[in-house]
Order: structure tokens, then sequence, then C-alpha cells
């Protein structure tokens, strides 16, 4: 069984910044690839960025490119995401997901985290 925690989230105003951190247990995290995912209201779950076991694979959404940085410390099983020049169509609430392959899909992981909100105001 694999349990994903995410924290980090809040409100920040536009243009400003948060590190989102997603602590696994459960299973050797060198063993999953890992990705972030957001949703906001009313909207479908999108892909933000992924990385491989070993880091050795990463990808971002177009909106992410420039902006967020997806890493990944296997020692402390923890996932993290920074977000740069954030603005209000970020807003969303945030899931950490874990598999056994890269990918943009949300279908083709396994585990998820229950989520953590950001917020931008304007």
């Amino acid at each position: 069984q694999v349990r994903l925690v995410e924290s980090g989230g809040g409100l920040v105003q536009r243009g400003g910044s948060l590190k989102l951190s997603c602590t696994q247990s459960g299973r050797p995290s060198m063993d999953l690839d890992m990705g972030w995912f957001r949703q906001a209201p009313g909207k479908e779950r999108e892909f933000v960025a992924e990385m491989s076991e070993h880091g050795g694979m990463i990808d971002y959404a177009d909106f992410a490119r420039g902006r967020f940085t997806i890493s990944r410390d296997n020692a402390r099983h923890t996932l993290y995401l920074q977000m740069n020049a954030l603005n209000p169509e970020d807003t969303a609430v945030y899931y950490c997901a874990a598999g056994s392959v890269t990918s943009p899909s949300p279908h083709d992981y396994g585990y998820w985290g229950q989520g953590t909100q950001v917020t931008v105001s304007s």
C-alpha cells in the first residue's frame, strides 16, 4: 500500500510563489514514477508535471513550463513542486500521484494523495 500526503498549499497573491511537497510512505519511492496534477472547480483533472523514479525523465504541461519545477528527494521519500509567477488561473486543488509509468494521463497513476488547495488572488 502506498500513501501520499501533500502539503504546502495556501493563499498567495498574483506573481507569488509556493512550494508543494508530497511525502510517500509504504513503498520505496525509487520504485515509483510520480507526478503532479491539478483540478479546478468544474474542470477535469489536468496534468502539471511528472518525473521518473530516478529523475531521468521530466516533463511539464505547457502552462507549467518555465514557471514550475518538479523535483524529488528519494532519501526523504518526498516529491516537490516549486511554483513561481502564479496567477489566478493556477487556482486549483493540486494532487500528487504515483505509478509505474511516467504519463500525462491521470489514468496511468494508481496512487493519489488527498490534494492541497492553492488559491491565487488577483
